[in-house]
């Protein structure tokens, strides 16, 4: 029989692949199991050794906030086409990284404890108040609605998720609550 194949430690020249890897890895594995997943497991879900994935990612909230960060450029991406709309795109994006993601939900609630530094709050807070005022004007939003009660609907849709049997019943519920919350109905 021929000998087992061996990883072949490539060096510093295999960083960017290995951090890609690893924050594949990591964007499945919260997704599926939670903010908790065995950080061994994600090491191996990405074919790294667990000193790699410490060297690039020295805490769980380190890696998760690098997972986090391509949360936030997609947020940004819906809010930027500005108007009417973009408070709606904002909001949509945010329910769907809500369901596909209630992992990252809870990295923001241990970073408010563990890493007070971390200004995910104040930047989604931002994208709000900056597309919000556009569609109150619009009719597209009931007027009186402000930043903190989009935030609080969003808590609101958190928890729907989190005690969901499954991911097409927390869209499924989301859907319906979002529907009974409609003011045109």
């Amino acid at each position: 029989m021929p000998p087992a194949a061996r990883r072949v430690n490539r060096g510093p020249s295999a960083a960017p692949q290995n951090r890609a890897a690893i924050l594949d890895a990591a964007r499945r594995l919260f997704a599926d199991r939670g903010f908790l997943v065995p950080l061994s497991a994600i090491a191996t879900e990405a074919g790294v050794g667990q000193g790699v994935l410490y060297r690039h990612f020295p805490t769980r909230l380190d890696l998760a906030f690098a997972v986090f960060e391509d949360n936030f450029v997609e947020l940004e991406a819906a809010a930027a086409g500005g108007g009417p709309d973009a408070f709606g795109a904002l909001w949509a994006v945010l329910l769907e990284q809500t369901v596909r993601e209630a992992a990252f939900v809870e990295m923001v609630v241990e970073a408010r404890s563990s890493a007070p530094a971390y200004d995910g709050d104040d930047r989604l807070r931002e994208l709000i108040a900056r597309t919000l005022p556009d569609a109150v004007s619009a009719g597209r939003v009931p007027a009186g609605v402000e930043v903190d009660d989009v935030l609080l609907a969003w808590r609101m849709v958190f928890g729907i998720v989190v005690t969901a049997p499954t991911p097409d019943a927390a869209r499924a519920h989301v859907a319906r609550a979002m529907a009974l919350l409609d003011p045109r109905r």
